[in-house]
């Protein structure tokens, strides 16, 4: 799928991902139980704004060896790098998940090298439902959310490359455009994207009645139910 106009992305970037997700349930009503995590995620670094890219997805384990022979396993990761910085269009987000299904976690593809070399490979961060580590250590500006942090890699290792992937609920393609924050992730249909901000335009007026009256002298339910209904006729 080709990449959107960037402008459109860095439009994305000033919304945090609740209201990517408020937005799209006026956008994409059929999103409103599917698209998003919906088992929680840590954000490492909460402070790092929300980041937007298209999704570089694949696969790992940790419990056991890859049974590979160490040229197999060196071909398999160099299969995933290139795949990060050639397998589509850039800013990415890597969509990584991991297999060892009530063990993800046991061991961490993510730290200090990993997170520099996908930084410099054009990714700005990663979503995983298996752990991280080297949290002082990583990259700058470099966001992970994950299932959890962990002190080991254990057996790490690629399994696939470029496949629909799963993450805490939440079904992702390759090539799908994310949205990430402190808060979780979220996939925005492509043709969508471009319609979101006047979402947040309109959703934004309409919760500004109801806040505005909350914060005056002598709030009361009756003025709170005329918010309601001005809020309600905002079109």
């Amino acid at each position: 799928m080709p990449a959107l106009d960037a402008k459109i992305l860095k439009t994305l970037q000033k919304f945090d991902t609740p209201t990517i997700c408020n937005a799209l349930e006026i956008v994409a009503p059929q999103r409103r139980l599917h698209g998003y995590n919906v088992e929680p995620l840590q954000c490492v670094y909460p402070d790092l704004p929300p980041i937007v890219g298209y999704a570089r997805t694949g696969a790992i384990r940790s419990c056991e060896p890859s049974f590979r022979s160490p040229a197999e396993d060196r071909d398999m990761r160099l299969k995933w790098y290139k795949y990060v910085d050639q397998g589509g269009p850039k800013p990415s987000i890597i969509v990584l998940q991991d297999l060892d299904g009530i063990r993800a976690g046991y061991g961490s593809f993510w730290g200090e090298v990993n997170s520099h070399v996908h930084r410099g490979l054009g990714a700005l961060g990663v979503v995983t439902n298996g752990c991280i580590r080297d949290v002082p250590m990583n990259a700058t500006n470099f966001q992970m959310l994950a299932g959890s942090i962990m002190p080991s890699h254990a057996y790490v290792h690629v399994v696939d490359v470029g496949v629909p992937v799963t993450i805490c609920g939440m079904s992702v393609r390759d090539g799908d455009l994310m949205h990430a924050d402190m808060h979780g992730a979220v996939v925005i249909p492509h043709e969508v994207a471009g319609k979101i901000a006047g979402a947040v335009d309109l959703l934004t007026r309409k919760e500004k009645v109801i806040i505005e009256a909350s914060k005056k002298k002598g709030f009361s339910f009756a003025v709170l139910e005329k918010a309601l209904k001005q809020s309600a006729d905002i079109h």
